[in-house]
């Protein structure tokens, strides 16, 4: 069985060096326990390996892109290999000149197919394989244009505002100028996001303006949000991660996680063929794999999950343009845990989504 989306999308390259999903707000939602048993979607493996840390009975990654996997694995054998520190190198986080070297240590402990893959981009191990994805080059090309709207001093700016006031302020008077709509409304239009940044297909359900939805959520990263906590506005702006680290890379992770890698296995397959099993599961990170597919597909694929979960398993996914949301048609078998979804994506650090949907398996 063959997903929607993997007969219009090319998966054989890397879309994303790194998970744009806040994986606070996931573990928030998901609140994993022991003895759980979790299904995530790898994408680039930060949000699934965050998982391990509340030290699930198994966790389970599925991707369509073997580009993706490689990702994964490689992190996963950082985490086998590495020091905390030389984690955050190998990934761009922090400056290295060494990350070839680093690199080589984890090699042995690839699969073939994942060592082939990275043998190959050897310059995306030179700049840091969280760097690696079209996604991140599409935000490299941002940073690139920027200072011809805001100088350098004024970007920097950004990080020195402490208060949702002093942020506010900056936000209207200096930073919200005719030249950055106008920029903005260009950069993040659908024709050039689905050119540079994603994948055309990507936008086939989505209506309206993408750029305009998008730059509500800019607004609210920069001001209610504090920038010098968020590490994916600090990606986006510097090329890593300045005063901030995504959960799956913070030192009081790391040991947690490294302890937990025994607990994951990834597969090369689609969701939907997946489900066909017997596997049973408590938690679901899903990234925000729906928007990608009709609404009838998104409903049919809601009913796999719910055949294949628990009592009381959660569901958690990301609407960015698209709106999905558990139907009424398995209002019995399903309830939206709203207040929990809206609290989470008022501080939802990546700011881009326009809506977070918590559910549960009655």
């Amino acid at each position: 069985m063959r997903s929607d989306i993997e007969n219009r999308a090319d998966f054989s390259r890397v879309r994303y060096g790194q998970c744009w999903e806040d994986a606070d707000v996931l573990l928030d939602a998901l609140d994993v326990q022991s003895g759980h048993v979790c299904l995530s979607i790898a994408s680039a493996g930060d949000n699934t390996l965050a998982l391990l840390a509340r030290k699930p009975e198994r966790v389970i990654a599925l991707d369509l892109s073997a580009a993706q996997l490689a990702c994964l694995e490689l992190r996963v054998a950082a985490y086998r290999e590495l020091a905390h520190a030389e984690l955050l190198e190998v990934i761009g986080s922090r400056p290295s000149r060494r990350r070839r070297q680093l690199y080589k240590r984890c090699r042995p402990l690839l699969s073939l197919r994942a060592r082939d893959f990275w043998d190959a981009h050897s310059d995306d191990i030179d700049r840091g394989i969280g760097g690696a994805g079209k996604f991140e080059r599409y935000f490299a090309l941002f940073r690139r244009l920027l200072p011809l709207i805001h100088s350098r001093k004024k970007i920097e700016r950004l990080f020195d505002c402490s208060t949702v006031e002093e942020r506010e302020r900056f936000y209207d008077k200096e930073w919200n100028t005719r030249a950055w709509r106008g920029m903005f409304q260009v950069f993040f239009s659908r024709r050039v996001m689905g050119w540079l940044g994603r994948d055309p297909s990507f936008f086939r359900y989505v209506e309206g303006s993408v750029a305009s939805r998008i730059l509500e959520r800019v607004r609210h990263a920069l001001v209610a949000l504090d920038p010098r906590e968020n590490p994916y506005l600090q990606w986006i702006l510097t090329g890593r991660h300045a005063t901030a680290l995504p959960f799956a890379l913070r030192e009081e992770n790391f040991e947690a996680i490294r302890a937990n890698l025994d607990r994951l296995e990834w597969r090369r397959e689609p969701l939907e063929k997946f489900l066909l099993s017997d596997e049973k599961f408590d938690r679901f990170n899903l990234s925000d794999i729906f928007e990608y597919i009709s609404l009838e597909s998104y409903h049919h694929l809601l009913d796999r999950l719910i055949l294949a979960s628990r009592s009381r398993a959660r569901l958690a996914y990301w609407n960015m343009l698209a709106r999905r949301g558990r139907p009424l048609s398995v209002a019995d078998r399903v309830r939206s845990l709203n207040s929990l979804a809206a609290a989470l994506h008022q501080k939802d650090k990546a700011f881009f989504y326009s809506a977070f949907v918590v559910e549960e398996v009655m």
